[in-house]
């Protein structure tokens, strides 16, 4: 019921948005573009990810989680943008020895985004800009750093992130990292339309010990955007991962304990 009606108010959000605003529209949902918001606007985002299927044998069967960000990002200067965001997660599983179904919601946390331009596009070869998303949440807490690099020729553009995170849990009493590499590249068809494709390639670190696991996602990323608001919705299936230390999901294809078979996500964005 809950996930049937988040998914109502974002269709609302969508179709309803008021005529008077404008928007600065992303053309990719998990690879960030190094252009920053210009001073004194004030956009916000509505983030829905959906991220499902993990192997029975891990005691998640039917496995589904939806990540919410409501995100509020204003331009201090033209090349400093910061961003507040509210963070929550429901999370659905059927324990395979029980048949007990499960359905966690959650409140995870704040997060304050900094993102620096140092090098804009437009004057570039390349565009370069530096991010910094510290979070703190209930009994943990999440450092994230970015190198975003990328460009636009004609009508074709481009984006690469590298990502390093280290995320505190269990009131503080265990540790992980978290190597991240995505890659997006998408053609404007029209002044509504942009189709392309998105990369990612996740690993974790559990206490920087062990390279636990690796998972790579592929798939396509649609952006249709007017002059009120803009939508980009991505879909990657996982095309392949690996178990380094341990197989504990009992899959030589896929990375099905720490990952899912499928993630889904869908920012939509407007300006004040």
């Amino acid at each position: 019921m809950k996930v049937k009606l988040l998914q109502a108010f974002f269709v609302w959000a969508v179709l309803f948005s008021p005529a008077g605003l404008q928007a600065t529209e992303r053309f990719f949902t998990y690879t960030y573009e190094p252009e920053t918001m210009p001073k004194g606007v004030l956009e916000y985002e509505q983030w829905l990810t959906l991220r499902a299927g993990r192997n029975s044998t891990v005691g998640q069967e039917q496995f589904n989680a939806w990540d919410l960000r409501h995100e509020l990002e204003y331009g201090l200067t033209d090349n400093y943008t910061l961003s507040l965001y509210i963070n929550e997660s429901l999370t659905n599983f059927r324990q395979p020895e029980s048949g007990h179904h499960i359905s966690h919601f959650q409140f995870d946390g704040v997060s304050l985004e900094n993102r620096y331009m140092l090098l804009n596009p437009v004057e570039h070869p390349i565009g370069l800009a530096l991010y910094l998303e510290p979070r703190i949440a209930p009994g943990g807490a999440e450092l994230e750093e970015k190198l975003i690099l990328g460009q636009r020729w004609g009508e074709w553009k481009w984006a690469l992130n590298l990502t390093h995170a280290t995320e505190w849990a269990n009131d503080f009493h265990s540790h992980e990292g978290e190597v991240e590499v995505s890659f997006g590249l998408t053609r404007h068809l029209n002044r509504h339309w942009s189709v392309g494709l998105e990369l990612r390639d996740h690993n974790e670190l559990p206490g920087y010990r062990i390279w636990e696991n690796t998972a790579f996602y592929l798939g396509p990323v649609v952006t249709y955007q007017r002059e009120q608001w803009w939508a980009t919705l991505t879909i990657m299936p996982q095309i392949v991962g690996a178990n380094f230390a341990e197989n504990v999901d009992r899959d030589h294809q896929f990375e099905l304990e720490g990952h899912e078979r499928i993630d889904v996500r869908l920012i939509f964005g407007f300006m004040f």
